[in-house]
């Protein structure tokens, strides 16, 4: 059996994806979760083959989540199911440990595949960001400077662009306030902005928040 856990804070989005899989053989349900803590306790509990993982989660972010469990789970394969186009969060994903990501809307048929894809050990690209990375590799977009973000600075900066303070941050994320601080610097150069203002207005240009 493969075990897959879902990820998402919305009641009715688990319900959707449970039912679209429920007639497929050799899937089982070990647990499901509406936060990001919630999904790391599960993990802990529960043996797990795939994560189904939304990035927008109440507490710790899908971004949390990614960033712990690859540490903590060598054999885990984490699918990102999210709400925003490839072209704003997939490249950065993969590029920080996920194994693949699709977009909420997608067919029965392209999650089946998907989880299939990953729980053997390869990455899952969609059409789309198989096109984003090749345009990436050809040297035919530059990418945006988010998807050259580390984890953690990518976590640092969604917190920011939000609106968090430095000192909040580093609460949430057990870090000094002078580490906060650094990746703040850090961010503010390869964004190429000047303030945490700019930070949120970058973000929201980009689509990485909502209004």
């Amino acid at each position: 059996m493969l075990r897959i856990a879902i990820v998402d804070d919305h009641q009715i989005v688990r319900a959707g994806f449970r039912e679209m899989l429920a007639d497929e053989l050799g899937f089982e349900f070990p647990f499901e979760a509406a936060s990001g803590e919630e999904a790391l306790q599960g993990l802990r509990e529960h043996e797990t083959d795939v994560l189904l993982l939304d990035l927008s989660l109440p507490g710790q972010s899908g971004v949390d989540v990614l960033r712990a469990a690859r540490q903590r789970y060598d054999k885990l394969r984490i699918l990102v199911l999210s709400g925003f186009p490839e072209e704003r969060y997939a490249l950065a994903m993969i590029r920080n440990g996920a194994d693949g990501y699709l977009c909420k809307d997608c067919t029965r048929e392209d999650l089946i595949n998907a989880i299939r894809t990953v729980a053997q050990g390869r990455r899952y690209l969609s059409p789309r960001t198989a096109e984003l990375l090749a345009e990436t590799l050809a040297g035919g977009a530059s990418g945006a400077a988010h998807d050259k973000l580390s984890d953690r600075e990518l976590q640092v900066f969604l917190r920011l662009a939000r609106g968090e303070s430095v000192s909040d941050i580093a609460g949430v994320l057990s870090l000094s306030v002078k580490t906060v601080s650094t990746y703040r610097t850090r961010l503010l150069e390869k964004l190429g902005v000047a303030s945490n203002a700019e930070l949120a207005t970058y973000a929201l240009r980009h689509g990485l928040i909502l209004e």
